[in-house]
């Protein structure tokens, strides 16, 4: 199959496909002396593989690492991958049925409790936590998770809506100038934020900020917030950092 067939039949960009050829990620069997790039079955097989990988949050280099291993098989790898979409569905179900009874209990149609209105929540995993491993090394992240885990659940769940809060705040001023005072004194609460789970140097926070911009995971997440806080977010965390360096 050409590139413009993979890319209808998968849906997915031709750009993406020549990406990932050009990282060494999905090589075509062959490339046409006139530069068309020929897929095969064996390649259509890799890309799904890839694509599971994309869809559970992996980074591509670490898809790569993992693809490219000696030790990769794939039909383990597909156990992994179903596993890891089941507690995702079943962590998914829980939040809708959360959302179906918070409806009801705003009709008047059932009372729920304040432990129920949470259900479903969990802030006490981190889906990012390999990758700010790797761009920052072991000892932020384990302090971090240090941290977190000597808080209570009641504390850890205050820190989760902490965290909805900093984010609905940011969101509120995203149309504002970063270096607005009040963008300024915003963005610090965040900094602030992720002092008190880790230990985020200036540097450290200014390059966060450009990571959510890189990694179209987070801007997706954070979008959720209000469109363009990803920008307006790394933007702020630049000028904060930039400041209080001098």
């Amino acid at each position: 199959m050409k590139v413009k067939e993979v890319a209808e039949l998968v849906g997915i960009s031709v750009r993406t496909l020549h990406h990932y050829d050009a990282i060494g990620l999905l090589k075509p069997e062959q490339t046409t002396e006139s530069g068309y790039r020929i897929y095969s079955e064996k390649n259509l097989e890799t890309l799904q593989q890839i694509l599971f990988f994309r869809k559970l949050g992996f980074p591509l280099k670490k898809i790569k690492d993992i693809i490219n291993s000696p030790s990769f098989d794939r039909e383990e790898a597909l156990q992994v991958q179903r596993n890891m979409l089941l507690e995702e569905r079943a962590r998914l179900d829980n939040m809708i049925a959360t959302i179906d009874k918070t409806i009801h209990h705003t009709k008047g149609a059932i009372q729920m409790s304040d432990k129920e209105k949470f259900a479903g929540f969990d802030f006490s995993h981190n889906p990012y936590e390999q990758e700010a491993r790797e761009r920052w090394g072991d000892k932020v992240v384990d302090e971090s998770n240090a941290k977190i885990d000597k808080m209570s659940k009641d504390e850890q769940k205050v820190l989760g809506e902490e965290f909805d809060d900093i984010y609905q705040d940011l969101a509120a001023i995203r149309h504002k100038s970063p270096d607005s005072d009040e963008a300024q004194a915003a963005i610090k609460v965040w900094y602030d934020y992720l002092n008190k789970i880790g230990s985020y140097s200036l540097d450290a926070f200014k390059g966060l900020g450009q990571m959510y911009v890189d990694d179209e995971r987070f801007t997706k997440n954070i979008d959720k917030y209000g469109e363009g806080l990803t920008v307006f977010m790394r933007d702020a965390m630049a000028v904060y950092a930039d400041r209080n360096k001098k």
